[in-house]
């Protein structure tokens, strides 16, 4: 059954995008070059309208034949279709960060009718830490919501989003077979086929981009199965598994508080395109960003059952060393230091 609902999620994805392409100019779905984008010409973008309506319709489906009892999850479901909307919106006519926020609100509140949160944050030194009620709501959509901005600002060079999140959803996948989750297994079912869908034709050169109906969406769905996974699993264990989005948000909104700017202004800072600007190669940059994400998420397995306070600390270990490979003003000091030449100090006697 899960062999059929992926090549059937594939084709459907497959047969959708293609026709997206084609329809894209036509309705207005166009990404223009701007000083922050990486590619120079005008490109289709919206592809999360095929692939994200391709696994909702597999998972509408699913749900009306009430296979695996996926019916009592039906809130779920509209929250990721509210979510979804709220992104077509964005690419369509483009919405403010508030409106988006909002969105993830409404969405968040089925979350939590539908019993996702979380509540705890983990076993430190043997003691289990759980959040005060009034605080588990709240706690959950500032996650939900923080993650989901993540991952919509990793969507920067092309497969990059989409191949980081089929690394996760298959760790999520596999967490949900183990512990017989059946939304965590169906949800990375249906969405892994699509984005591989999606990413025979985002692949660099991109033919076209995900758009935040595609991006804001995934972060969504893979926030939920993150909230899901701390019911079997240390919640920093979970951390490690979204760590590239995770790290490279934490990085850059550091680096611009250190530099006097606001947090959440936009700039050309990320993870990927200090890499790319490395190396000048979209693929390899790429492909080496997913091989750190797979290696984040075999640790992140390997520490399922692990204390959290050891492994926040490693956590924030790591978070500490990225911060200083990824300072690009390191190189311009360096440059501005042989500019001016050595210095010359005088000792008077």
């Amino acid at each position: 059954m899960i062999l059929m609902l992926t090549i059937i999620t594939f084709v459907i994805t497959f047969i959708s995008i293609l026709l997206f392409i084609r329809l894209a100019p036509k309705l207005g779905f166009v990404d223009i070059p701007n000083e922050r984008s990486m590619h120079t010409k005008p490109i289709p973008r919206g592809a999360g309208i095929a692939f994200v309506a391709s696994a909702l319709f597999v998972s509408l489906i699913l749900i009306i034949t009430d296979y695996n009892q996926l019916s009592r999850y039906i809130l779920v479901y509209l929250a990721i279709l509210i979510v979804f909307l709220g992104g077509v919106l964005d690419d369509r006519k483009g919405v403010t960060p508030k409106m988006k926020f909002l969105f993830i609100f409404i969405a968040t509140i089925l979350l939590y009718s539908n019993g996702i949160a979380i509540e705890t944050l983990g076993k430190y030194l043997g003691h289990e830490l759980f959040l005060p009620g009034i605080l588990v709501f709240p706690f959950t959509f500032i996650a939900i919501a923080g993650f989901t901005n993540a991952l919509n600002l990793l969507d920067g060079l092309d497969g990059l989003a989409g191949t980081v999140s089929i690394v996760m959803l298959g760790a999520f996948m596999w967490i949900g077979y183990i512990h017989h989750d059946n939304l965590m297994v169906m949800l990375s079912v249906i969405f892994i086929p699509a984005l591989a869908a999606f990413l025979l034709f985002n692949w660099h050169p991109a033919k076209i981009f995900m758009g935040d109906s595609g991006s804001l969406t995934l972060g969504f769905v893979i926030s939920i199965l993150a909230v899901k996974a701390t019911h079997y699993i240390s919640p920093t264990a979970v951390l490690f598994m979204l760590a590239i989005p995770v790290l490279d948000t934490f990085v850059v909104m550091t680096r611009r508080i250190q530099r006097g700017r606001s947090p959440f202004s936009a700039d050309k800072n990320h993870m990927h395109h200090i890499l790319f600007n490395r190396y000048e190669d979209v693929t390899y940059t790429v492909i080496l960003i997913v091989y750190i994400q797979v290696a984040f998420t075999m640790i992140g397995y390997q520490l399922r059952d692990a204390d959290d306070f050891l492994s926040l600390v490693l956590f924030g270990i790591l978070f500490f060393i990225f911060l200083n490979l990824l300072d690009q003003r390191k190189k311009r000091r360096k440059k501005e230091k042989k500019r001016n030449g050595p210095s010359i100090r005088f000792k008077i006697l």
